[in-house]
C-alpha cells in the first residue's frame, strides 16, 4: 500500500534532478560575457536593464513561437531594434555607451536559455543568437540615402576589461552610437556617417567579421571613406602604421589570450589559416587635415613602432619597415591595431584608393559622460575635416 507513494517520490525526485540538469545546461550554455550579467546587475541594474522592455518582448515572442523561419526573422528585428533605441538614447541626451553592451547580452541570455513554442534544439538556438548579435551591432542597418554623395563608415568597439571594472565604458561605442545617420555638408555636397559596433573578441576577428563588413563595399566601391575606433591613451592617435603581428598579452572579452606577447608575437587568423599580409601598412587618412579639429586633446600623428630587430621606435616611412618584423603597430598589438590592419590590407587588395585609418581616443576611467561627450565632438571634428 506504499508503492504510489514510493513512485510519487522517486519522480518527485527525477524532476528536481531534471530541473538541476536543466539549470545547469542553461548555465554551462552561457559565455564569459554573460555570466557577469549578475554582478553588473548588482552593480548598475538602471544602465544594465534600460532597454529591457525589448528583452520583455523577445522572451514573450519566443515562447508563443511555433514556426522557425519567423522566429528567426523576428530575432533579427528586435536586435536592430535594439541598436536603432540605443543610437536613439544616445542623440536623446543619454550619453552611455553600456546599456547597449549589456542589454545584447541579457537579450543572447533570453535566446539560449528561454522556452520556445516548439521543440527547439540547440542549432537552431545558435542561429538565433547569430541573428541577434549581427543585427544588434548595425551590421544589418548600414543605410545611405540616396541624395548622400559622401559615404563614411565609422566602427566602434564594445567595452572590455570588464574583469578589473563591470562599470567601464568605451567612448569608441559612444562615438558609434552618436554618429550613426549623421549627415552634414561638404561643398554643396551631403556626406552620411554609418557605424557598427565591433565586438572585443579573438574569434570574431579570426572569423572574418571585418573582412565580412568590408568587402562587399570595397568590392562595389559604395563606400568613401573608413573610419576604426577604439580608446586608447592620453590624447588622440591617428595611427600611422598598423602591423600585423597580436601581441598583447591580455584577454578579449571572453577572457581568451591568444598566447602572443611582445617577445613572441602571432599573426592572427583568416580562413581557417593565418592572415597573409605585410608585416606593417599605413593608413591614408588626411591626418594634417585633422590635427586641426579643435578640442581638449592633441590629435598626434603616431609613426611608433615596435619590431624584433630594433625594439620601439618612430618609423619614418613604410619602406623603412619592409625588412621588419612586427610586434606592435603604431596601435599596439591588440584589436585596436588589428582592425586597423586588416581594414587597409583589405582596401590594398582590392586596390581602392579611399581614406582608411584609425583613431585611437583618450582614455576613460569607468564612465565619464562629460568626458565622454567631449571625445565625440572632437572626433566629429576630424570626421568633418577628412571629409573635406
Amino acid at each position: 500500500m506504499f508503492k504510489p507513494l514510493i513512485i510519487s517520490t522517486l519522480v518527485a525526485a527525477a524532476l528536481l534532478t531534471s530541473a538541476a540538469s536543466y539549470a545547469r545546461n542553461d548555465a554551462a550554455n552561457l559565455d564569459v560575457e554573460e555570466l557577469r550579467l549578475p554582478k553588473v546587475m548588482d552593480v548598475m541594474a538602471d544602465v544594465a536593464n534600460r532597454f529591457d522592455n525589448l528583452n520583455s518582448q523577445l522572451d514573450s515572442q519566443l515562447s508563443a513561437s511555433t514556426d522557425e523561419l519567423a522566429i528567426t526573422q523576428m530575432v533579427a528585428s528586435q536586435g536592430t531594434k535594439l541598436w536603432q533605441q540605443a543610437v536613439a538614447d544616445v542623440k536623446a541626451g543619454n550619453y552611455d555607451d553600456r546599456a547597449l553592451y549589456w542589454s545584447r547580452l541579457a537579450m543572447r541570455q533570453t535566446l539560449k536559455t528561454a522556452d520556445a513554442g516548439y521543440n527547439i534544439v540547440p542549432w537552431q538556438r545558435d542561429i538565433l543568437v547569430k541573428a541577434f548579435e549581427k543585427s544588434s551591432r548595425g551590421l544589418s542597418d548600414i543605410h545611405f540615402k540616396p541624395e548622400t554623395r559622401i559615404k563614411i563608415l565609422l566602427t566602434g568597439f564594445d567595452p572590455f576589461f570588464l574583469d578589473k571594472d563591470i562599470t567601464q565604458s568605451n567612448p569608441s561605442g559612444l562615438t558609434a552610437l552618436a554618429l550613426d545617420g549623421m549627415t552634414f555638408d561638404v561643398n554643396g555636397q551631403q556626406a552620411q556617417i554609418e557605424t557598427v559596433m565591433i565586438p572585443v573578441r579573438f574569434a570574431d576577428f579570426d572569423n572574418g567579421i571585418i573582412e565580412s563588413l568590408l568587402t562587399p563595399m570595397y568590392r562595389d566601391n559604395s563606400i568613401d571613406m573608413i573610419f576604426t575606433v577604439s580608446m586608447g591613451r592620453d590624447d588622440f592617435d591617428i595611427e600611422r602604421f598598423p602591423a600585423r603581428g597580436r601581441s598583447a598579452a591580455a584577454p578579449d572579452n571572453l577572457n581568451v589570450y591568444t598566447g602572443a606577447n611582445k617577445a613572441a608575437p602571432k599573426a592572427p587568423f583568416f580562413n581557417g589559416g593565418t592572415l597573409n599580409g605585410p608585416e606593417f601598412v599605413e593608413f591614408s587618412l588626411p591626418v594634417s587635415a585633422m590635427q586641426k579639429a579643435e578640442g581638449q586633446w592633441q590629435v598626434n600623428d603616431n609613426h611608433q613602432v615596435t619590431t624584433i630587430s630594433r625594439g620601439q621606435f618612430d618609423a619614418k616611412s613604410i619602406y623603412e619597415l619592409a625588412n621588419e618584423t612586427s610586434v606592435e603597430g603604431s596601435g599596439g598589438g591588440y584589436l585596436s591595431n588589428e582592425i586597423s590592419y586588416r581594414s587597409i590590407l583589405l582596401k590594398q587588395q582590392f586596390n581602392r584608393d579611399i581614406p582608411v585609418g584609425h583613431i585611437h581616443t583618450p582614455r576613460v576611467s569607468g564612465y565619464d559622460a562629460d568626458t565622454e561627450w567631449a571625445i565625440v565632438e572632437q572626433i566629429v571634428e576630424m570626421v568633418k575635416l577628412a571629409a573635406e
